[in-house]
């Protein structure tokens, strides 16, 4: 059964699995004692250390493991905000990192802290100058990750760190997605980042701070880990993660080059085997595995089961898949199509014959989810009525608004305007996606007097 959600959390790495059965033999002891079991797995520490730190591109010294990806991340912003706190309580952000990050900038805002947040353009990324204009001489912290987990995009971490360092700014790069793909350049002060991302196994994180960076570590600490990840040490799975680490980077120039052509063919044959498809994110500065793709008039959560009867795991940042109802914050910010929303992230040794069998798979089971809802299956017929039309769908989630509305948009000439009445969030985001991929006016929106919102669209063509 071919995983493609790699993106989430990686297949454990061989290497990883037999790191970790040896460490349960020699590493079981408490590394802070000193007789001799503590001592070796004393030695099991440290050498961990030093390959991740090694893969990190930092001191020893500077790197601590925590339980988690989140938990670093907490730890990391809350620990630099506190260290800097006489400098200010500026917390710079990006609107597309992972929500870990953006948890964190939602509790430094309760705290009466302020945050900034960086806008994207469609394909996701930052422009580097505009993070820049969003820094001053109260800005305390800024954070920026190096490859987007939900589209893949890779950021301009290396010109963003300069302009922190200009300022005087320290920058937490959450690497979590890219970190098994190389190290991040730039003159980062932080960084972050997560094993079952790479292969390694779950319940281990990296946190990196460089010498001189101002940290003050918060709530109640011990002597482990500098006092930065309180608590005894999961050596065996620790020992697993720096060795999973070191193996993936000497397989990473290989595989990532026959990944990166694999997606390719993804991202060129999907849009030409599927009408009304939209690929986003970078097609150039991305990651090597991971390609995502949103399908007009289909809904998200059908589509991933549907692909999951044919054998094939994958994911979503659909607004459909959510219990909230609400588009990924990542797709929001980038202003694309968030319904049908599907992110392929091959794992190491996926198959070319995988490849192609899912694109074998996938238009059959678009159309057919577009037909149970009654999708359109054409381009709007020439204008019957004079119009202006409106289409009323209060009660009705993704992605029947929109289908309504390309329903009804050949009823009007050129020139008209079709407005739809919506109370699902995601219309938001859906609504003027579907003009940009259909060349039409999107107008606006402003409140309706039935409840909802009332989305206004003018036919050019």
């Amino acid at each position: 059964m071919p995983y493609f959600d790699a993106a989430s959390a990686a297949p454990l790495h061989p290497v990883a699995r037999q790191a970790m059965l040896a460490s349960l033999d020699e590493g079981w002891a408490d590394p802070a004692r000193l007789y001799r079991e503590g001592r070796r797995a004393r030695l099991l520490l440290d050498a961990a250390r030093e390959a991740a730190a090694e893969a990190v591109g930092c001191r020893p010294d500077e790197l601590v493991f925590t339980p988690s990806g989140t938990r670093a991340v907490h730890a990391g912003i809350s620990g630099a905000l506190a260290g800097r706190r006489r400098v200010g309580s500026g917390l710079v952000v990006s609107a597309v990192e992972h929500s870990s990050v953006l948890h964190a900038a939602e509790a430094h805002t309760a705290a009466s802290g302020a945050v900034t947040e960086v806008p994207v353009d469609r394909s996701g990324a930052v422009d580097a100058a505009v993070f820049a204009a969003a820094l001053d001489r109260g800005t305390a912290l800024a954070c920026l990750q190096s490859a987007n987990h939900e589209v893949g995009t890779a950021q301009p971490v290396a010109e963003v760190a300069e302009a922190c360092r200009a300022l005087g700014v320290p920058l937490l790069v959450d690497a979590a997605q890219s970190l098994g793909w190389g190290p991040v350049d730039g003159a980062w002060s932080l960084l972050v980042a997560s094993a079952h991302k790479w292969g390694g196994p779950a319940g281990v994180g990296l946190l990196a701070v460089r010498k001189g960076v101002r940290f003050a570590p918060q709530g109640p600490s011990d002597e482990r880990e500098s006092g930065r990840a309180p608590g005894f040490e999961n050596l065996p799975a620790i020992v697993a993660a720096a060795a999973s680490l070191r193996a993936v980077r000497a397989e990473a120039e290989a595989e990532g080059a026959r990944l990166r052509a694999l997606v390719d063919r993804i991202r060129t044959r999907v849009p030409e085997l599927v009408p009304d498809v939209e690929v986003v994110g970078d097609a150039v500065r991305r990651l090597p595995h991971l390609v995502t793709f949103s399908c007009l008039y289909v809904d998200g959560e059908t589509l991933l089961h549907e692909l999951d009867r044919e054998g094939f795991s994958v994911s979503s940042g659909s607004s459909c898949t959510s219990s909230t109802l609400t588009p990924s914050h990542v797709l929001r910010a980038m202003g694309v199509l968030s319904e049908g929303n599907v992110r392929v992230s091959l794992p190491a040794g996926t198959s070319a014959d995988d490849v192609d069998r899912f694109l074998d798979v996938l238009p059959g089971l678009v159309a057919g989810v577009r037909e149970r809802l009654g999708a359109p299956v054409a381009s709007p017929a020439p204008a019957a009525t004079a119009g202006p039309l409106v289409v009323d769908a209060l009660g009705k989630r993704c992605p029947i608004p929109v289908i309504e509305l390309a329903k009804m948009f050949g009823e009007v000439p050129v020139g008209a305007t079709v407005t739809v009445l919506s109370d699902d969030e995601a219309a938001r985001l859906d609504i003027p996606a579907w003009c940009e991929m259909r060349g039409q006016e999107y107008v606006g929106e402003r409140d309706s007097p039935r409840g909802g919102r009332a989305y206004v669209v003018r036919r050019l063509t």
